[in-house]
């Protein structure tokens, strides 16, 4: 059966080739910090489950110190030339996205089909990962379109992936690191800490106090931690499920699917969540590093009021 553990290892060579082209591109002065980076990012990937909690911790603490001592740096990949690119961008126009099209519908289509599929009674495909496996597959397909169409240079998708992945840095693994540390906090009884603090303030008996505090907790979780997934456990733990759920009665599913929409707003309005507001920033070599959360608020926060009226009206009908 093919399950996550695919996925894993065909990351896990594609930060080895980015590492690989790292140490041997002499043109970047921090060569050796990005080869070590994304070497130890692709041994993660390829072996984490071997290394144990102690070697991944360890491999962590590398990833962090490399990055918190500026120790990454930009090179220049042999790739094709911005004229050739300009060229054939004026050339195929709009029609340069289709292949980009290829991932969102083999994900779609997978996930209802791979189901199905099945060898000997087993089936092919991993039931609870199928997604993820379709939106892999999508992957290679749409690569795979993109070089019988385009026959650009062998090596030139992996150098252009180190050429993004470079103008990232280390913020690429933010989402990962984050997501993580909303795990830990669960674990560590953050929840039931944030709980007894929001019970001293909410008034007893006060439905909108406990749906604005859940709701802009979301919000304010999300913006420290990056991430709305790794805030939810946090705020499920402390109000949603103990409060809203099964002190006042709520709709679990429309506390749940709110909720996140709540902390998503949050999303918009923190420089935390990297892969949203600062990538884009760099790779759109924007002056301002917060241009983007900047055009971002004016629809956050309405979003976040009706986000509140919605679990206050629909939660509790």
């Amino acid at each position: 059966m093919i399950g996550l553990p695919a996925l894993y290892t065909f990351a896990g060579l594609v930060f080895a080739a980015f590492a690989l082209g790292s140490l041997r591109d002499r043109s970047n002065a921090r060569r050796l910090g990005n080869a070590a980076f994304w070497g130890l990012l692709s041994l993660s990937f390829l072996a984490g489950d071997r290394l144990g909690d102690l070697g991944n911790g360890v491999l962590v603490l590398c990833l962090v110190a490399l990055a918190g001592a500026g120790a990454l740096g930009s090179g220049t990949p042999k790739t094709t030339r911005p004229e050739e690119r300009a060229a054939l961008s004026g050339k195929l126009g709009n029609r340069l996205f289709l292949p980009a099209l290829i991932i969102p519908v083999t994900a779609l289509v997978g996930t209802v089909a791979f189901k199905a599929i099945s060898v000997g009674g087993e089936p092919l495909f991993d039931p609870k990962q199928v997604t993820l496996l379709s939106l892999g597959i999508g992957v290679v397909l749409a690569l795979a379109v993109s070089m019988l169409w385009l026959k650009p240079p062998p090596l030139a998708p992996l150098e252009e992936g180190r050429r993004l992945i470079d103008s990232v840095g280390w913020a690429a693994v933010l989402p990962q690191m984050l997501a993580s540390l909303g795990a830990v906090f669960a674990l560590a009884g953050v929840g039931e800490v944030v709980g007894d603090i929001a019970g001293a303030l909410i008034p007893e008996g006060s439905r909108f106090a406990a749906v604005a505090v859940f709701a802009l907790g979301m919000a304010g979780f999300t913006m420290i931690m990056g991430n709305a997934f790794a805030a939810f456990p946090v705020m499920a733990a402390a109000i949603g499920v103990p409060v809203l759920i099964h002190g006042m009665g709520g709709n679990p599913a429309v506390i749940g699917a709110v909720g996140m929409l709540a902390g998503f707003c949050g999303t918009l309005m923190t420089p935390m969540a990297a892969n949203f507001n600062i990538v884009p920033a760099a790779l759109l070599e924007l002056k301002n590093r917060n241009g983007v959360i900047r055009a971002q608020i004016a629809t956050a926060l309405p979003l976040l009021a009706v986000n509140l009226v919605i679990i206050y009206i629909f939660a509790f009908r």
